[in-house]
């Protein structure tokens, strides 16, 4: 293989979507996923909203944010590596668009859990 073959390969292994949207569209659609981590994590932000704590939304949303990288990473790109995929910044920038998106739901009590 010759050096030039290797830059071509690289730009070839380039995403042709937005990796950030994609991830937030399967976190929200994945039925297992959306069980166990995205609607816990959110009626978490839910519950600690209600009692007027101070929420930190990167600190509860990262995790679940995390936890999402690595089951898209395992489903739909197992080659690659979750943090060669998904930076640091992607991941913050995930957390926030989930954030505005979500917030609305969360005041009008969708993630409330039934007891």
């Amino acid at each position: 293989m010759k050096l030039f073959e290797l830059e071509d390969r690289d730009q070839d292994d380039q995403i042709p979507f937005d990796v950030i949207e994609d991830l937030t569209i399967f976190m929200r659609n994945d039925p297992m996923f959306y069980r166990k981590t995205f609607f816990p994590a959110m009626s978490d932000v839910s519950d600690k909203m209600d009692k007027d704590d101070g929420i930190d939304p990167v600190g509860i949303l990262r995790p679940m944010v995390d936890k999402g990288v690595d089951s898209y990473c395992k489903k739909f790109a197992a080659h690659k590596r979750p943090q060669d995929l998904f930076t640091d910044d992607d991941r913050v920038q995930v957390v926030k668009k989930i954030q505005s998106e979500e917030l609305p739901h969360i005041k009008k009590g969708m993630y409330k859990a039934v007891k």
